[in-house]
């Protein structure tokens, strides 16, 4: 599976981005997708997932209400729109593929996904 993200960019605080991230080489719709992110200096964190179907959906606290994840498998394409960004949200954010079909309890760890894109650079001016 090939993950390429894309929508990042440079935005003030208080803005929008929508990130996408289209896979090809497999069976997309069956995958638990997810987003992470990784500061400069910061180990890598979760960020949001996304079951198979797309009804199913887990969120960091750090983004709750803020950040929605969502999937359309007739696009092979999840996407993260991120609402009311903060300057603590600058990252590279990555996407990254599960080939389990449901959540586990190990979700928010980036060691169980088995796919990862080359990440995009999302940047949040105060």
């Amino acid at each position: 599976v090939q993950l390429v993200e894309s929508g990042g960019g440079l935005v003030q605080a208080g803005g929008s981005l929508r990130l996408s991230c289209t896979a090809s080489g497999s069976t997309f719709s069956t995958y638990i997708m997810g987003w992470f992110r990784q500061a400069s200096g910061k180990e890598r964190e979760f960020v949001a997932a996304v079951n198979w179907s797309g009804g199913s959906t887990r969120d960091a606290d750090s983004v709750k209400g803020r950040f929605t994840v969502s999937r359309d498998n007739a696009k092979d394409t999840v996407y993260l729109q991120m609402n009311s960004l903060k300057p603590e949200d600058t990252a590279v954010y990555y996407c990254a593929a599960d080939r389990r079909t449901y959540f586990t309890g190990n979700y928010y760890r980036d060691v169980i996904y088995d796919y990862w894109g080359q990440g995009t650079q999302v940047t949040v001016s105060s």
